[in-house]
């Protein structure tokens, strides 16, 4: 079956789509569009030329995504470190706005997403927007208000007592010791 239009799992900014584009490219494969967690080729390619895809997509740390629940989870993820990454700000709850997108029940989504991820999709959000707030703090240029407002928690208060919870210290003294103590957002 010949195809053209491919989801792809770890890719979590523009640079990783660059990155691909131009491997692809390299390769010989005719891309269209590259967005966040996926990939459009200008025409559609066949089984042998997709298993060479899907071979240059894992030797470059991605994967192609083949199964619905799969993409719906890599979905969720994609949505949730935009929100995070962005100054957009949630207008409800997350499970409102994580529905909404994907058009599916919240119940259904939450339940997926732990069987595939080993996590809820609310400790995936506080866990990237803890990665966040570590890279907001070795970056040194917001104050830790600001980055509260930046992740949107209710307080400066309420984002220390979070950032204390994931990492055993207070932003103040992550920011002291200026180790770089981050994780990978794809490894979150």
């Amino acid at each position: 079956m010949d195809q053209q239009h491919f989801h792809i799992k770890n890719m979590v900014c523009s640079h990783c789509g660059e990155v691909l584009r131009e491997k692809l490219q390299q390769a010989g494969f005719t891309v269209e569009k590259v967005e966040l967690g996926e990939v459009h080729l200008a025409e559609p390619i066949n089984t042998d030329q997709q298993d060479r895809f899907a071979k240059l997509v894992r030797e470059n740390g991605f994967d192609v995504i083949n199964d619905q629940n799969s993409r719906l989870v890599e979905q969720i993820k994609q949505l949730i470190i935009q929100l995070v990454r962005t100054s957009e700000k949630l207008e409800g709850p997350l499970s409102d706005y994580l529905a909404q997108k994907v058009h599916r029940d919240y119940q259904q989504l939450s339940r997926l997403f732990s069987s595939v991820e080993g996590k809820s999709i609310e400790r995936y959000y506080i866990l990237q927007k803890i990665e966040r707030a570590k890279e907001l703090i070795v970056y040194g240029e917001m104050n830790l208000s600001e980055i509260a407002y930046e992740l949107d928690y209710s307080s400066q208060q309420h984002f220390s007592r979070q950032f204390k919870k994931e990492t055993g210290l207070s932003p103040s003294h992550f920011s002291e010791i200026k180790e770089n103590r981050r994780i990978s957002i794809d490894e979150v």
